[in-house]
């Protein structure tokens, strides 16, 4: 997520002293509120002009709180928008709402395939920000983060799509993003059964090392290693697993779609 980027800038001229406060981000479809406080001297207010995109916004800007109205510079929601506030040294104006030009999570998939590979493509629309997409995994009963792809931030459609590694068995993926609220917004679930062979993982009683097999011969897997308290010590995909380094004690491991426990002698 594309964060609010602030900036002061002083400008030295032969007569006065002046600040200018920037602030950009994407047009969300609601304007920005600026408390003006009032100027050093005490004669009017702080805030002498502002621009959006360069454009000098009508209408003045002398009183202790004003609007800054997009709809005065034909800015279509989603685009991105630079504001500056010039204003007198000595005092600040300050931007009451800026979370408001902070992309929002708005996308609406029309349609998603999975192939047996893993292969993930989804075509979205009404995008109004610059967001990634993260691919999740469902596996070891729980939703995984497979990777992430930047979103384009425009209306649409757009098409994605990225691979994931696929376990054994029936898989299910989606696609989520989180803006600035902290809700994820999700796509609908899809599924496939992929053509991997299941994993099995040897010895339960680990003296040095972890080996994973399928048939019999060794395969790659992703995994995932616990302590007894729920900590993550090691991850990867791999047909082994190093465990020399690991204390004496009961683990508890995530590979191929599986939860299994084992000891560490």
């Amino acid at each position: 997520m594309r964060a609010l980027l602030f900036s002061i800038v002083f400008l030295l001229t032969a007569f006065n002293l002046h600040a200018d406060l920037s602030i950009e981000g994407s047009y969300q479809g609601k304007n920005l509120y600026v408390q003006n406080p009032a100027s050093e001297d005490g004669f009017g207010f702080c805030v002498t002009k502002v621009t959006v995109n360069n454009n000098i916004m009508p209408g003045g800007v002398g009183r202790s709180a004003f609007e800054i109205d997009f709809s005065l510079f034909n800015v279509k929601v989603g685009e991105p928008v630079f504001i500056v506030i010039e204003h007198g040294d000595g005092c600040t104006p300050k931007i009451l709402n800026p979370e408001v030009l902070l992309p929002k999570s708005t996308f609406e998939v029309s349609e998603m395939i999975v192939e047996k590979d893993g292969s993930v493509k989804w075509t979205t629309t009404g995008e109004q920000g610059e967001l990634p997409y993260v691919i999740e995994q469902y596996r070891w009963s729980k939703w995984v983060s497979a990777g992430e792809v930047d979103g384009t931030g425009e209306e649409g459609p757009n098409n994605y799509e990225f691979k994931v590694t696929p376990h054994s068995g029936e898989n299910k993926v989606r696609v989520v993003q989180k803006d600035h609220s902290g809700t994820k917004r999700k796509s609908p679930e899809k599924s496939f059964t992929s053509e991997v062979e299941e994993v099995k993982m040897s010895p339960t009683k680990v003296k040095s090392e972890i080996k994973f097999t399928a048939n019999g011969e060794p395969a790659e897997t992703k995994y995932e290693i616990y302590d007894a308290y729920g900590n993550i010590v090691k991850k990867g995909f791999s047909s082994s697993v190093n465990c020399e380094n690991l204390r004496k004690g009961a683990y508890y491991i995530n590979f191929d779609n599986k939860n299994e426990k084992f000891i560490k002698g």
